[in-house]
């Protein structure tokens, strides 16, 4: 049994070793100009505690050493007062963080990732998920561009799409909400449990618009025509999924009317007509927002063309045909935000049929995916159907330079289930790999889909991946 009466101590002593100034072998420029510092530090206590610098010691010092000269390294990408506090740390295992402001955790949080302190990273996360909820909802667009960014992040990550989910109207009251992608706000309007009245988006969607094109005045009788374009255009995707249909006569024509501009015409003319001309006729909003399909889908990696070209192959149409059922593609799996793991797509995808698979090949332009009109399993083996289907896209901007290659009639091994990989189709596109990353997947050419989908057999790494339910 050990006794750890003796650690306090230690940790003071190893504090005492870093503010020593006799025996320090290293010194370390931190910050950019005009901030920039040099702290003096000890190569055996860094190598030990972070792997971040021990790589740069393996790699820059010793050829340094041989000639007598002080090893000296650079981080121009952490602050000064930040490393100040990381460097307590790594010598006494001390950081008090409640001495410290929030957005200074948050800079503490980063550096940490950087110099690859894990133990840091989910502690900071943890205390900040704990103590710092409401500062965390008020500045939500900060949380979730750090969070998105970095994998290691994943706690802070898992506290957005939670608040995303129980409490978005939440992040539109935050202070920097203007300062949301246009995919989070998309995501947001469209969820299922958005309390916020019709009227309140309308309004907040007008606020975020503007504040895109800081050239835009306030004042909407300023506005030239180019403005309204400018609008028009920033709001395209967004003003689709606003229900109009159910705000009052005076609702529309107070706050909706004066920007009858940004809005499309065939449903600007559709609202001026109900709302103004005829608004005893005003159709029930049920009605409407079935007619009107959003022209829009929640990817990182598909446009809404794709969405079309891929209904069309569901119904086995070809390119040139009518469409005729426009799918609804619903985001259930993004790989920058759920993970990469396949314990974690079977925990979301097991037992949920009618799916496609989307795949953002890394260090490529290239787009994979495939349909599962049947579920996925966690169980070894493979499913058998005659409607899935497999594909590929040179890149984002082109849909026609594709490949499309259907199974072979009712075959044995059209969808393959396993715990160890991801989404997997035969073997003819396999999501695999060792590194929760799916660096090892693959697109081998067999007997259960018509043509190959790639040029390659080589292995490939996942840069991100969507999994929608229809």
């Amino acid at each position: 049994m050990y006794d750890n009466k003796f650690l306090p101590k230690l940790s003071q002593n190893l504090l005492e070793i870093l503010e020593d100034n006799e025996f320090y072998d290293i010194t370390i420029e931190v910050g950019n100009d005009p901030y920039v510092k040099i702290f003096r530090a000890h190569m055996v206590i860094l190598n030990y505690r972070s792997p971040y610098l021990r790589r740069i010691l393996s790699t820059n010092v010793d050829e340094k050493r041989n000639d007598g000269t002080l090893s000296h390294i650079k981080l121009p990408n952490i602050l000064p007062d930040i490393f100040q506090m990381i460097l307590r740390y790594i010598y006494g295992g001390r950081l008090s963080l409640e001495e410290y402001d929030t957005s200074d955790i948050i800079k503490i949080l980063i550096a940490s990732s950087e110099l690859s302190l894990q133990e840091l990273i989910t502690h900071l996360q943890l205390f900040l998920i704990e103590n710092k909820k409401d500062w965390m909802k008020q500045n939500f667009n900060l949380i979730y561009k750090t969070s998105f960014e970095n994998n290691s992040f994943l706690k802070l990550r898992n506290f957005c799409t939670e608040l995303m989910s129980k409490e978005p109207e939440k992040i539109f009251n935050s202070i920097d909400f203007i300062s949301l992608p246009e995919n989070c706000l998309i995501s947001l309007i469209q969820h299922d449990n958005f309390q916020m009245s019709d009227i309140q988006v309308w309004e907040h969607v007008l606020k975020w618009g503007i504040a895109q094109n800081p050239e835009l005045s306030s004042d909407l009788s300023s506005y030239s025509k180019d403005d309204f374009n400018t609008l028009k255009n920033t709001l395209q995707q967004i003003i689709p999924l606003i229900k109009f249909y159910n705000l009052t006569p005076n609702e529309f024509a107070d706050k909706v009317y004066p920007y009858k501009k940004i809005i499309p015409k065939e449903l600007r003319d559709k609202l001026i007509r109900d709302f103004i001309i005829q608004p005893n006729n005003k159709p029930e909003s049920k009605m409407i927002t079935k007619e009107i399909s959003p022209k829009s889908i929640d990817s990182r990696i598909i446009t809404f063309q794709h969405v079309e070209l891929i209904s069309k192959w569901i119904d086995k149409l070809e390119i040139t045909d009518k469409i005729k059922n426009l799918y609804e593609f619903k985001l259930i799996l993004r790989g920058s935000r759920d993970g990469f793991s396949p314990s974690k797509f079977h925990e979301i995808c097991d037992n949920k049929p009618r799916t496609i698979t989307i795949i953002k090949v890394k260090d490529s332009n290239e787009i994979l995916g495939g349909y599962n009109p049947i579920v996925w399993k966690s169980e070894f083996g493979y499913g058998i159907t005659n409607d899935s289907f497999i594909f590929s896209f040179k890149s984002k901007e082109n849909i026609g330079n594709h490949v499309l290659s259907r199974v072979k009639g009712k075959i044995n091994f059209a969808i393959y289930n396993c715990t160890d990989c991801g989404p997997s189709f035969g073997s003819d596109l396999v999501l695999c790999g060792v590194n929760h990353g799916y660096d090892q997947s693959y697109c081998y050419s067999s007997s259960s889909y018509d043509k190959s989908i790639r040029t390659t057999d080589d292995y490939f790494s996942v840069e991100e991946y969507e999994i929608f339910k229809l």
